[in-house]
């Protein structure tokens, strides 16, 4: 089986929390497809579009060395356990179950992504990477490419945010890479206020692609990283979150860009101690998500309200349909500007 099947056998509460996530969204953008068209001249940064944190880490390699941002004490901690240790790890870095096809029929348009070198790799490859080696970048494209080329209308968001021992001539692979796997899908830079549904319809573009790295400014199809602003939180504590993420918003209206309100929990190092065998879903996004769902329910697309969610977990209580339904109440910001 490839990394990137989905293989939930043992979970089975999982699985079915996935099927409902799926079907229950599948529902719901099939209701909204004609509200879609009726806004499709609405820019896209005013629309409420659903996201994944770290998208890729449903699959995670324990067999992998420890990715290169690890700190000194990762690093000998799993050379004194071993397995042990970055299975421990597991528990803690991967942040979504579903892979990018199961996430894109469930209704993700948002994919976070962290690219990563493995030391002493003579082919020069390219993975995603989160503390652990996650599957090559190519992989996860072409699954995403495949996506998009069954469904001519669908429009994505790439979002690479992080880059570790990454130098120029992997930028370029990764570059050649990009035009090689989504062609003319690729949409070049324009201001985020001229891009509208319909304008990417017009043109057939179905990929935006942020680059958070000087090398956005050479080549024509990458966004720079600053139009596609993500302010992280880094607590722990649900109330601290929900603050920071509606200083967030306000903030977000003098920006003019696209925005991520990133409406996950980040451990410390004594929560993991504490909740060591348990993992990151158990011991904190499960407990916090009825107050974070709370207020992902409160908040309005607009110019002035919400536009990109991600979240850990993304088929946990009612994530997807929610955010996807805030756009009903488009209507209701547009009566409220005249």
């Amino acid at each position: 089986m490839d990394c990137f099947s989905l293989s939930l056998s043992s979970h089975s509460t999982e699985s079915r929390e996935i099927s409902a996530a799926v079907i229950s969204s599948v529902l719901i953008s099939h209701r909204l497809s004609h509200s879609f068209s009726l806004h499709q001249d609405v820019l896209l940064n005013s629309l409420v579009i659903q996201g994944s944190h770290d998208s890729f880490s449903f699959y995670i390699d324990e067999s992998s060395p420890v990715g290169p941002e690890q700190t000194d004490a990762v690093q000998n901690f799993v050379s004194v356990f071993g397995t042990v240790a970055k299975k421990l790890m597991r528990k803690w870095l991967a942040t979504q179950t579903m892979n990018f096809s199961t996430q894109l029929e469930a209704g993700v348009r948002f994919f976070d992504l962290r690219i990563s070198t493995k030391p002493r790799d003579p082919d020069n490859e390219l993975f995603f990477a989160h503390g652990l080696f996650s599957a090559t970048v190519r992989e996860g494209l072409e699954q995403i490419s495949s996506f998009l080329s069954a469904h001519a209308r669908e429009v994505v968001f790439l979002d690479f945010n992080h880059f570790y021992g990454v130098q120029n001539l992997h930028h370029e692979k990764l570059v050649s890479m990009l035009r090689d796997v989504f062609g003319e899908k690729l949409a070049p830079v324009v201001f985020a206020q001229e891009v509208s549904l319909q304008y990417l319809w017009e043109k057939e573009y179905q990929v935006l692609v942020f680059y958070h790295s000087p090398m956005a400014l050479e080549v024509p199809f990458l966004w720079p990283g600053q139009m596609m602003p993500a302010p992280w939180a880094n607590t722990t504590d649900p109330e601290k979150l929900i603050q920071f993420l509606q200083a967030s918003v306000a903030d977000r209206r003098r920006k003019g860009t696209f925005f991520v309100s990133q409406v996950v929990l980040t451990p410390k190092a004594s929560t993991v101690m504490k909740g060591v065998a348990s993992g990151l879903r158990e011991t904190i996004t499960e407990r916090a998500l009825p107050s974070m769902m709370l207020w992902i329910r409160a908040q309005r697309p607009g110019e002035s309200g919400i536009n990109i969610i991600t979240a850990d977990f993304v088929e946990l209580g009612d994530f997807i349909s929610a955010v996807i339904t805030l756009n009903y109440h488009m209507d209701d910001e547009e009566e409220n500007a005249t």
